[in-house]
């Protein structure tokens, strides 16, 4: 398990950051970027997620996906794919993010997703190998979609 608490204060660059990890890659902090955001990466070749105090006051349709997100198994996710209503978000995105833009309509940043192949419909050949090796899988439903992403 892995645990990250950065917290941001505006009057300075950063209060206090704690990085407890119990198990699993190695944490990259780089300095600020400016008072309020902090960048950190994980692993070697993950992308850095960028944080900022914004982040620490969610939206409420990002809170309300947040509690609807779970680990799901593919043969419960099976109907929706044979319905075409399967979406298949990159490892790069949060997931919930991405079923928040899609729930309040940006739809120019999921053209953009969709565009750039970081959102899709689920590929029959992405369905076939989550049968066979039975991934870890965390989805959340935006109707009609069912947003799913693999987690590692």
């Amino acid at each position: 398990m892995l645990l990250i608490v950065c917290i941001l204060a505006p009057q300075a660059w950063i209060s206090t950051i704690n990085v407890i990890i119990s198990a699993g890659p190695a944490y990259d902090i780089q300095p600020p970027i400016d008072r309020q955001t902090i960048v950190y990466s994980i692993g070697r070749n993950e992308f850095p997620i960028i944080m900022t105090i914004e982040d620490a006051n969610p939206s409420p349709t990002y809170a309300k996906l947040l509690g609807e997100t779970a680990k799901i198994d593919w043969q419960d996710l099976e109907r929706f794919f044979a319905q075409g209503k399967l979406l298949s978000v990159a490892r790069d995105l949060d997931l919930v993010s991405v079923a928040e833009a899609i729930a309040d309509d940006h739809s120019a940043v999921v053209m953009q997703w969709l565009s750039s192949g970081l959102v899709s419909r689920m590929p029959a050949e992405t369905a076939a190998d989550y049968s066979a090796r039975k991934p870890e899988l965390w989805a959340v439903v935006v109707s009609p979609w069912v947003c799913v992403q693999e987690r590692a």
